[in-house]
């Protein structure tokens, strides 16, 4: 099964970007979106989505042109869960799963702290709360992928300058610490498992050339629950992808 997910910052902006070429030539089975800031009845060339064989479900915001999830597959999901439960993240479409057979996948859209201190304090709340429910969820589904833009650098490999962003919302020693506790719980970062090189990033700022310099951030990821490690089979950041700040990140799993 080949895995993607991708924080497209904009669902109509990326396909003005000739987005969904790339997602032909891809041919992954299962896509995980973050952040469309649409909703589906807006987008007039979903019918390209099914001619490629996808099925797609969604869960936006309620606050127009911002956040949202959603999720395209190519095989029927016995069950799609919208949300968590939780009212203020599921207002702003933080995450949407499909549960296959063999295999659980979601697309999460952890929030930024980028903003402020009342933003950071609503991200704190979320890794509390969300991550007891992804707690919670990997012993009902023990077959787990946790795909997405987690808003978090675990380690100085995972961000271009750890010094000068030491007090930066996304690599806050609190947030660091959480992605400790989350690996720790039984979770596996599929990239780092195969991959242990430095630069490698997936979200680079729009300012001063980063991303033609790669100086980035590597805030996205695909986590698999600890049943999943021995079918890692491939794990890559595909940053030729130019549609959005960020690069999708590709999984494929041997099941």
């Amino acid at each position: 099964m080949k895995i993607i997910t991708y924080n497209v910052n904009g669902i109509r902006s990326a396909m003005s970007k000739n987005w969904l070429s790339w997602l032909q030539a891809t041919d992954a089975d299962v896509i995980c979106l973050q952040e469309i800031k649409a909703t589906p009845d807006v987008l007039t060339d979903l019918f390209l989505v099914e001619q490629m064989g996808y099925q797609h479900y969604w869960f936006p915001a309620e606050k127009k042109g911002y956040s949202g999830t959603a999720i395209f597959t190519k095989q029927t999901p016995n069950h799609i869960a919208y949300g968590c439960g939780i009212p203020d993240f599921d207002r702003e479409g933080r995450n949407i799963r499909v549960d296959f057979d063999d295999i659980s996948v979601m697309s999460v859209y952890f929030p930024s702290g980028s903003s402020g201190d009342e933003r950071q304090g609503f991200k704190y709340r979320f890794l509390d709360e969300f991550g007891e429910y992804l707690n919670q969820l990997k012993w009902a589904y023990p077959k787990l992928v946790v795909s997405g833009d987690y808003n978090i650098c675990h380690k100085p490999i995972d961000i271009h300058n750890p010094k000068s962003n030491a007090n930066s919302s996304g690599f806050l020693p609190e947030e660091r610490a959480w992605m400790d506790e989350f690996v720790a719980s039984g979770f596996v970062d599929s990239f780092r498992y195969l991959n242990k090189e430095p630069h490698n990033y997936t979200w680079w700022s729009f300012r001063a050339g980063a991303r033609n310099k790669n100086l980035g951030w590597r805030i996205d990821y695909n986590m698999v629950t600890t049943d999943l490690q021995n079918h890692i089979a491939r794990a890559a950041i595909l940053p030729e992808a130019r549609h959005s700040d960020h690069c999708p990140v590709l999984l494929e799993l041997s099941l």
